[in-house]
């Protein structure tokens, strides 16, 4: 049964929702109850203004079970489906996009364990029973200057007598820097007799940590993914997870990353795009014409920008449910599921940003200050363009999945 998307208006007790003829019992507030959603929006302004972690919000999300909602019931958790985790991110994001691309991090590691354990493989396990438990995993795989992201590092991984591995290297945006408990990221060991190999592990916080305070951006502040110094930092080895051959590979670790971290960013971006488009027409409805005397939400031009707000965003809902269906019932696409994937997203982000631009003209120039809701969004959603995949990335990939790859 398809997994609707959760409508921001407050809709106290309603726990069906009707789209296209079809209608889901799927509840999204019995995940993030209406109280939690607003005590979340109710401080948001203040996170963004003083460069904040949104502590507060973590701990109710952490209380409320949030960070096991992909943990199978029978480790603790809720159980639920990549696509009821898309409906949820979307809520969340229209409270406090910041606080819903933090937990994001959390959740993809979540995710790929559920998408790796759906396939035989309970190589996470530890994170499924760690996230059960109220403990926070971070993602560590991005690096200055790294355009191979998941198929290279410039982080050296040094093998260990005991089979583990040590760290060393830097992780740039690395999100919930002041709260995580074990980052999960990736190295390169090229001195073992197998070398090169790329390592996928896991590693604790520990002095052989440090975390940069260097997170003072335009947007997204709340999600403080401060660069992190690796010196030496200590994998056990039940926590090394990967040992593969660097480069593009079909291991369904890698496609358990790109799939949930894609589908989870667009769900994020979709629901930031979503609270623009309700305040845009809040806006419209209060503000009212001196030439006229009429409301602006019957000034034609108005008019026709919330329709085209609305049209950018009703065509992200249906792309999203459909991929994220398809990750949960390991749907073969093949060699297009990465152009898939990298399309959902850029195109979630494209939306997003089009939805927010708009959304400011119909509001006006007090949309402008930064004490604005919607000054906020317009900030917040820039962050979009820079998560992988890129604009270039994506439109890389997508051209390869249709044309075959550059003749060398």
């Amino acid at each position: 049964m398809p997994i609707l998307p959760h409508r921001v208006e407050r809709e106290a007790g309603r726990t069906q929702r009707e789209q296209n003829g079809c209608v889901s019992d799927f509840d999204p507030a019995r995940y993030l109850s209406d109280d939690l959603i607003e005590r979340i929006r109710t401080r948001a302004a203040t996170v963004d203004a003083e460069n904040l972690f949104p502590d507060d919000d973590l701990a109710e999300l952490r209380e409320a079970g949030y960070l096991g909602i992909l943990v199978p019931r029978e480790l603790g958790g809720a159980g639920l489906s990549l696509a009821e985790a898309s409906v949820l991110q979307q809520r969340l994001a229209g409270a406090a996009p910041a606080t819903a691309l933090a937990i994001n991090m959390h959740l993809v590691w979540t995710g790929v364990a559920k998408v790796l354990s759906d396939r035989g493989d309970d190589a996470l396990r530890f994170v499924q029973e760690g996230a059960a438990a109220g403990e926070v995993f971070a993602f560590g795989i991005s690096e200055a200057g790294n355009d191979l992201v998941l198929f290279g590092s410039d982080t050296d991984a040094v093998p260990q007598p005991d089979g583990g591995y040590a760290f060393t290297g830097t992780k740039i945006f690395t999100s919930l820097a002041p709260t995580w408990d074990h980052l999960g990221l990736h190295g390169l060991d090229t001195t073992s007799d197998d070398a090169p190999r790329l390592v996928f592990a896991f590693v604790d916080r520990t002095d052989a940590v440090h975390v940069r305070d260097d997170w003072d951006t335009v947007g997204m502040r709340g999600t403080q993914s401060r660069t992190t110094e690796l010196r030496g930092a200590p994998a056990s080895a039940d926590r090394i997870v990967r040992r593969l051959a660097p480069g593009p590979n079909p291991d369904p670790l890698v496609f358990g990353i790109f799939s949930v971290f894609e589908l989870l960013l667009a769900s994020v971006y979709t629901g930031l795009a979503r609270r623009a488009l309700d305040l845009a027409v809040e806006s419209a409805r209060a503000r009212t014409s001196k030439k006229t005397g009429l409301a602006y939400s019957q000034d034609p031009d108005i008019r026709w920008r919330i329709a085209d707000m609305a049209l950018a965003y009703d065509g992200m809902l249906p792309q999203l449910e459909a991929i994220a269906r398809d990750i949960d019932a390991r749907a073969d696409h093949g060699a297009l599921w990465f152009a898939k994937l990298s399309g959902l997203k850029h195109r979630a982000v494209s939306a997003a940003k089009a939805v927010v631009d708009e959304a400011m003209l119909v509001a006006g120039g007090s949309s402008y200050f930064s004490h604005s809701e919607l000054g906020r969004l317009y900030r917040d959603v820039l962050a979009g363009m820079f998560h992988p995949s890129d604009p270039e990335s994506a439109h890389s990939t997508v051209a390869a999945a249709w044309l075959g790859p550059l003749t060398p």
